[in-house]
């Protein structure tokens, strides 16, 4: 390589400049506070002016022993499901009827309004979707229930009984979810080359097989990306858990984050509260590498 070709391949010094305000940001929203929640997880603290007394490692120690935390951690599960694996199948289906079947028969314009009318709870504020679905799965006067009654069945009380709370709260996530993914899948396959199902057609293969060897090959990068949005989401649900139920009952529908600010703010435990975000934070933080690994690795086969 010539002297003049490898000196214009080195970037100047003067571009690293540009990086300082992305990394003055990243200080003061991610590394700073993550830095000060470690930092008071090794403490027994009830916030504002009372003492901080050391603990070293005890509230981590605290933390893998508490039977609620670990049932919190069982609940992420749940929330993966409702967040991550149904939205994302549905959303795909959706995306490949609304793209391959209506928008063909129907004209793009009504699968448009239908891809708008799905997305729809994506841009409700959370509070007011939790609000409404309060009201929905209320065992009195909700929709849910006198709609059983008008067909003689007595309706279970849906976020009171703590067999049933947490799958309550899973179909209100899906009602939320389904949009995002579809949004993102009909963009995807708006790119498929549609000659590439007329020769699939002529070959005699039928449109789930279309579906499976063209589309979901074609659109996988959107797929991973979903996915793995999807899941840190999954893993952070607050809100809903706030307004729904409260963690109850009986701490059936906790989950690590409601437990986090249970500890900080009603219990005045902000050393514990900051152990249990610091524990999710690497928990989330070694799932998104784990997922991003596993992506390159793919791409490179």
């Amino acid at each position: 390589m010539s002297k003049g070709l490898a000196r214009g391949l080195r970037r100047p010094s003067g571009y690293w400049l540009y990086l300082v305000p992305i990394f003055i940001g990243f200080l003061a929203v991610v590394g700073i506070p993550f830095a000060t929640n470690i930092y008071f997880s090794l403490f027994r603290w009830k916030g504002g002016a009372a003492p901080m007394r050391w603990n070293g490692l005890g509230n981590y120690a605290a933390l893998f022993a508490d039977v609620e935390f670990w049932t919190s951690l069982r609940n992420s599960i749940f929330m993966v499901i409702a967040i991550v694996v149904i939205p994302t199948v549905i959303g795909l289906l959706l995306a490949a009827l609304l793209t391959e079947t209506i928008g063909r028969r129907f004209g793009p314009k009504i699968a448009s309004f239908l891809r708008a009318t799905y997305y729809l709870p994506q841009i409700l504020p959370i509070a007011v979707a939790g609000f409404m679905w309060s009201w929905i799965l209320d065992p009195s006067n909700g929709a849910i229930n006198s709609f059983l009654r008008s067909i003689q069945i007595t309706g279970p009380d849906w976020l009171g009984n703590p067999d049933l709370a947490i799958y309550a709260v899973m179909l209100m996530l899906i009602w939320l979810q389904i949009g995002y993914p579809l949004v993102i899948f009909m963009a995807a396959l708006s790119r498929v080359d549609p000659e590439l199902y007329e020769a699939a057609a002529l070959d005699g293969a039928g449109k789930w097989r279309q579906f499976i060897a063209i589309s979901v090959p074609t659109i996988r990068p959107e797929i991973f990306i979903v996915v793995l949005t999807a899941t840190v989401a999954a893993l952070k649900v607050f809100a809903p858990i706030l307004i729904l139920t409260g963690g109850g009952p009986e701490g059936s529908t906790v989950v690590p984050s409601y437990y986090a600010y249970r500890n900080f703010f009603e219990l005045s435990q902000v050393g514990y509260g900051s152990a249990i975000s610091t524990v999710m934070a690497l928990v989330i933080f070694a799932i998104a590498a784990l997922m991003l690994w596993w992506q390159r690795r793919q791409e490179a086969r």
